[in-house]
């Protein structure tokens, strides 16, 4: 049986408090790939989209966003877990991806960036070509599709 450390309850409570992941500030995010395109979804509950603001810089993709209190400014708070204010998020893309193609949809709290691949970085087939020359016994060229390059003597080949 384990016995109780006050002074073991307290840090732990107060490392709950203070400890924060990006995620846990106000931006969660999933992404993932789907065929042709990397998605990304990033939970934004609350937030006016008329204040998700995303830019381009380069290889790096900024979102902000903004959510505001939706209580009286006089009310007594007990507990208030839902972080207020304006959050950003950047993410750092890779080569091969089409940035000029990457669309965005807000619905139902969540935030969805559609990041497709280049069309240079999608894997393709190279088709291989065949052609009808070939070399005789002799190391001669013969080229069956006219018959002007083929060996008139057999026995040369025999003889080496």
């Amino acid at each position: 049986m384990a016995t109780y450390d006050p002074f073991r309850e307290m840090e732990r409570l107060f490392n709950n408090v203070t400890t924060r992941t990006p995620a846990s500030v106000g931006m969660p995010m999933d992404l993932y790939r789907t065929g042709d395109n990397f998605v990304a979804q990033i939970d934004l509950p609350g937030v006016d989209p008329s204040t998700i603001d995303i830019d381009m810089d380069g290889d790096t993709v900024t979102i902000r966003a903004e959510r505001t209190p939706s209580v009286a400014s006089d009310a007594s708070w007990l507990t208030r877990e839902r972080a207020v204010g304006t959050f950003a998020r950047q993410l750092t893309l890779g080569r091969g991806l089409a940035t000029d193609k990457i669309s965005a949809d807000y619905s139902d709290g969540v935030l969805t960036l559609t990041i497709p691949v280049a069309e240079t970085a999608k894997p393709r087939k190279i088709e291989v070509q065949h052609s009808s020359r070939s070399l005789n016994v002799a190391g001669e060229v013969a080229d069956d599709q006219d018959g002007s390059e083929q060996s008139n003597s057999s026995t040369e080949g025999q003889q080496a």
